[in-house]
């Protein structure tokens, strides 16, 4: 754990200038195995300290790769200077970021560490274990990981917070082929929010889910291309969530707000059905622990929930201190930033869709002719709202039932049109953290939502 050298720079922070400190230490914990052999075995600790400081519209930073108290005055001067030579030929004339509430947030358990030879011995487990069962694939990865961000933050108004955000997972990659050569894969990742040892106790746990993988991967394989063109489907919690994170939470990050995104103009309107409401959750989510909770943003602000659809209306944006004054909203903690040299951007925490009434069995029998859209293998959408997602797993409904597996496929559309489409949402939320958003810079993000009945345009042979 972090020794608190940063607190007691506090006394340094220049008077009537916004001033943020932060030490920091990132790690990562990698093995991989496939088809047997050991191709990746990492370990990584990143440390330093970064100051920001805030005069009149410009912002001074500095970072230094090394936590210590003397690199912390370093960083703390230079951030200062750094701010008046651009106040100074820059001259924006802006007033003083409004003031937050102010308190602390202490981290009060060590964060566990788990020695390399576990994630070997747990990866090779998981490996065997599918090796010996499953003879016919073409290939299998199983991959251990572990992230976390431990940050200590002292700022001139806010909260002063030492936090962590942890996560481990194991991925299951399986790869078979048609019988006439098209290959098929499919992956799943295990785990969540907390250390590998926390997750991870019993390899024997995940083999129902591994089975179940497996046999979501032959059904695949024996699997039918999708009829291109406009088509009734239900999108799964998975799709629901790629869809509430990328084709929509990006365009009301403010600062894509403010560069031109489709969000801009429709603050207010309807941008999707009645039934669809949309929230970025801070750290807990329908009565329980969100995916990757945080509690205090790297500016200091305490994170609470950002509201941005609400029956259909969009509400509000993702703000920072400085958007959110611009756009006279209330900052609720989306200013996150990747490793220490960063300075925080507007980022999602853990965005989703609220769920609805409706059953999912109900939701599959009301359709005639469609699809049961599961997993999403990548997806891409640009500040317009359009999106192309890839759809890994799927099904065909005939007459209100699943019938055969999809071959890989692709959806499309724009989002704040195709959510206007929406005239059913289950009741039961699907949550995935298991990946990095990519905006500038990586970040830990969950999302999620429950199924929607909708009309998209799906890709065929």
């Amino acid at each position: 754990m972090l020794k608190d050298i940063i607190t007691p720079k506090k006394c340094l922070f220049v008077p009537n200038a916004h001033t943020e400190l932060r030490g920091q230490l990132s790690r990562s914990r990698g093995v991989t195995i496939m088809s047997g052999n050991l191709t990746g075995n990492s370990r990584q600790d990143v440390s330093g300290v970064s100051a920001r400081v805030y005069k009149n519209g410009i912002y001074g930073f500095s970072s230094m790769a090394e936590y210590s108290s003397e690199a912390a005055d370093a960083v703390l001067r230079a951030a200062t200077e750094n701010a008046d030579f651009l106040d100074a030929h820059v001259a924006k004339g802006k007033p003083a970021l409004p003031d937050v509430k102010s308190g602390c947030r202490t981290l009060s358990e060590d964060i566990p560490d788990a020695e390399q030879k576990r994630y070997v011995e747990f990866a090779r487990s998981i490996d065997d274990y599918v090796a010996k069962k499953y003879t016919n694939l073409a290939s299998r990865t199983v991959a251990a990981r572990e992230d976390s961000m431990e940050k200590l933050l002292c700022v001139s108004n806010g909260f002063d917070a030492h936090t962590c955000l942890q996560r481990a997972y194991i991925y299951v990659i399986m790869n078979a082929e048609t019988a006439s050569g098209v290959p098929v894969e499919l992956f799943k990742a295990f785990g969540g929010e907390g250390g590998f040892e926390a997750n991870f106790k019993d390899p024997e746990a995940l083999y129902p889910e591994i089975d179940a993988l497996y046999e979501r991967l032959m059904q695949k394989r024996e699997g039918i291309y999708a009829d291109a063109g406009e088509k009734t489907v239900i999108l799964g919690g998975m799709m629901t969530g790629m869809l509430a994170h990328e084709a929509v939470g990006h365009t009301v990050e403010a600062d894509l707000v403010l560069g031109g995104s489709v969000a801009g103009p429709n603050l207010g309107k309807q941008v999707a059905s009645e039934l669809v409401s949309l929230t970025d959750f801070a750290h807990t989510a329908f009565g329980e622990k969100a995916p990757l909770p945080v509690h205090v943003d790297d500016e200091g602000v305490e994170a609470v929930d950002a509201r941005i659809i609400e029956n259909g209306i969009l509400v509000g944006y993702m703000n920072n201190r400085e958007s959110a004054r611009h756009f006279g909203m209330t900052p609720c903690g989306n200013a996150r930033a990747w490793a220490f040299s960063d300075e925080p951007l507007i980022r999602m925490r853990n965005t989703a869709v609220l769920p609805g009434k409706d059953k999912l069995e109900d939701m599959i029998a009301s359709v005639e002719d469609g699809y049961y859209l599961i997993d999403s293998s990548n997806g891409q959408a640009d500040t317009t709202g359009e999106f192309m997602f890839g759809v890994s797993m799927g099904y065909e409904i005939k007459n209100g039932k699943l019938g055969r597996a999809l071959l890989d496929t692709t959806i499309s559309g724009v989002a704040f049109n195709m959510l206007k489409t929406v005239d059913m949402v289950s009741d039961e939320v699907v949550w995935s953290s298991s990946g990095f958003c990519g905006k500038k810079q990586p970040m830990p993000v969950g999302m999620g939502g429950p199924a929607l009945r909708c009309k998209v345009m799906i890709g065929g042979r």
